[in-house]
């Protein structure tokens, strides 16, 4: 386990709407407000054809090859995340969402691309004092969050 400390900045009440897609829209957010690390909580509609990474074809495989899942209607969603700064400084986003429709249920991250249907409600506490980056874990291929 890797930890680090950090306190509560701003908190950011944001609608979402019709279209957005969330990861390239709150990460612009971000980079507007100036908020280089966050947790996030979400819910709201997620449109039809919307896509989500759902875990690798073979989890100990040596290469990692991601498995997308494609919304086939509207879905309810819920979700929590993370902002933090890549090693170029930009804030990325890693959050993962379920999404519910009738009764069946899938649980992905969003980095694939998720519309917004109508609306999305986000909650953004920032996290100040904080060192936290994601750096590239040369393993895995992924931008790891190093505390």
């Amino acid at each position: 386990m890797k930890y680090s400390e950090a306190k509560q900045g701003r908190v950011f009440i944001i609608r979402l709407e019709d279209g957005d897609i969330i990861h390239d829209t709150l990460e612009c957010f971000a980079r507007d407000h100036d908020i280089r690390a966050a947790s996030i909580i979400i819910l709201g509609g997620a449109d039809v054809k919307s896509k989500l990474v759902v875990g690798p074809e073979d989890g100990r495989a040596k290469e990692i090859v991601p498995m997308e899942h494609v919304l086939r209607g509207v879905s309810e969603v819920t979700g929590v995340g993370t902002i933090f700064p890549n090693a170029a400084g930009d804030p990325i986003l890693h959050m993962h969402i379920s999404c519910g429709r009738e009764t069946s249920t899938v649980t992905g991250c969003v980095r694939r691309g998720v519309r917004v249907w109508h609306v999305m409600e986000v909650v953004i506490h920032e996290l100040v004092s904080s060192s936290a980056i994601r750096a590239l874990d040369s393993a895995t291929g992924f931008e790891l969050l190093e505390p």
